[in-house]
């Protein structure tokens, strides 16, 4: 088999493999995209849907800023539902509350809106009496995690985009692919394989102690539509845009002292309504360096019950998965160059879905500044 030469093969067709081969389709470069997968089943689904800009920081926030357009536009010209209602920090509590303050005047800015109880019952129906207040961050948006992806392959291929599924990537040398359907010829290769990294550079998965990060996740009713994403305290002490907040480590304290169980489970307690009124409810987290497939009923317990408190009803649950992503302890991103003319491309936390676009966006810049000193 000889397929026909392109300027840029991606191997994974996951979302930071998709962000990739948008963006080399919009330089007017052919591309590839190669996949063992017969469709997206991986973390690109398995996800919120939420674009979260205002929450990130330094690199991320970066990319969140400069790929916020892209998605728009990608949800324009593909099709999928999108919405830019923004995210809702709910704060139960005063130092949760201070904490919203203190980000709302770093962060002055991103035009942060701080908001009072009946303001925020008034964008979604929170329930909690210990309800103190919250606040807007404006420029988080949504998709349906389910669709955006499958949607975005779609149109790729219908500008010409060359879809190659059920193609396991075998070996990757400078200017070519080995699959087992052929050897693929490029100018640049992208591996964007997520977790499983490690399958064709082992020694970068070992020196970014690449792990697989496993989540209990749900999709419920919880009896009314959300109509933007939910953030409680236990995302304000994730997510990095609040480390700078003076009053976020006093709060991790707090809820670590007060609830050992939940923090033994490394919450993150958020929510994003979906286009048929449903909700997806998350997440726990647990990393290793395998995926066992079988999980702690106890933590779908822990997410239903802080679910009831948070809205006062008990949720419907209409389905149960395991999440994962990659994590490496000490990055955010994996961006290396083992080879000439290769690159090695991951998001090595949860936010890929938020810095996809951005991040590819600027490993395409780094391409073609090696094409033009090649020139």
């Amino acid at each position: 088999m000889h397929p026909p030469r392109h300027d840029v093969v991606i191997a994974g067709a996951g979302i930071v493999g998709l962000a990739h081969a948008y963006h080399a389709h919009r330089r007017g470069l052919s591309v590839a995209v190669l996949d063992r997968s017969a469709a997206t089943t991986g973390s690109s689904v398995q996800n919120f849907g939420h674009c979260c800009v205002t929450a990130q920081s330094g690199r991320a926030l970066e990319f969140a800023r400069a790929g916020r357009p892209h998605w728009l536009e990608l949800a324009r010209r593909a099709g999928f539902w999108h919405r830019e209602q923004g995210t809702l920090a709910v704060a139960r509590a005063e130092d949760e509350w201070q904490v919203l303050r203190e980000f709302a005047e770093l962060r002055e800015a991103d035009e942060i809106r701080l908001l009072d109880p009946d303001e925020v019952t008034a964008r979604a129906p929170i329930a909690d009496p210990a309800l103190r207040g919250g606040a807007l961050l404006p420029w988080c948006f949504q998709v349906d995690p389910r669709s955006a992806a499958p949607a975005i392959a779609a149109w790729l291929a219908e500008q010409g985009v060359a879809f190659h599924r059920d193609t396991a990537v075998l070996g990757v040398e400078p200017g070519s692919v080995r699959t087992t359907r052929g050897t693929f010829t490029a100018d640049h290769v992208v591996v964007a394989l997520n977790h499983d990294v490690g399958d064709l550079f082992p020694e970068i998965a070992d020196a970014y102690r690449v792990q697989r990060c496993r989540l209990h996740m749900l999709r419920a009713d919880l009896g009314a539509a959300l109509p933007l994403p939910v953030f409680t305290g236990w995302s304000m002490v994730r997510y990095s845009g609040f480390r700078d907040c003076p009053s976020t480590t006093a709060l991790r304290d707090r809820l670590h002292a007060e609830h050992p169980e939940l923090a033994g489970f490394d919450l993150n307690q958020m929510y994003t309504g979906l286009p048929d009124g449903s909700t997806i409810v998350g997440d726990t987290h647990a990393r290793d360096r395998a995926a066992p497939p079988f999980q702690d009923e106890r933590g779908f317990e822990v997410l239903l019950a802080e679910t009831e408190r948070l809205f006062g009803r008990a949720p419907r649950v209409r389905e149960r998965w395991q999440g994962v992503y990659a994590s490496a302890p000490e990055h955010e991103f994996m961006v290396e160059r083992p080879l000439p003319g290769v690159r090695v491309v991951t998001v090595t936390t949860g936010i890929g879905m938020t810095t996809s676009m951005g991040l590819a966006e600027s490993v395409l810049d780094q391409i073609a500044s090696e094409q033009e000193e090649t020139a």
